[in-house]
């Protein structure tokens, strides 16, 4: 039992850590950004493109294409990409790259 205490307490420890306050500079999060973050991110992007292309035919009637292109390409793109080395104080959450997207009157 008292094994079972110290591994959850060492869980704690580890997976509590808040990389949103890093300091962009130390090399110990740019080996953990290079190592992990980004080629997560490219997986990410690579099935957010197979999930955008099943996802398509049902984008196009509602005039919602560029929102989830954005959504589940070009968010995980921009965390892959575009982000300084290290720093994951960048917010990537919906930031639209074009703008809102205008309805079209039918």
């Amino acid at each position: 039992m008292r094994e079972k205490v110290i591994l959850f307490v060492v869980c704690l420890l580890f997976f509590n850590a808040t990389v949103a306050f890093a300091d962009a500079k130390d090399p110990f999060y740019m080996a953990g950004d290079v190592a992990i973050a980004r080629p997560l991110g490219f997986v990410a992007t690579v099935i957010g493109g197979a999930i955008f292309l099943v996802c398509l035919p049902f984008a196009v009637p509602s005039h919602s294409v560029k929102n989830t292109a954005d959504v589940l390409v070009g968010q995980p793109f921009r965390f892959t990409f575009k982000r300084p080395l290290g720093d994951f104080s960048m917010d990537v959450s919906y930031v639209p790259a074009n703008g809102p997207e205008k309805k079209t009157q039918e």
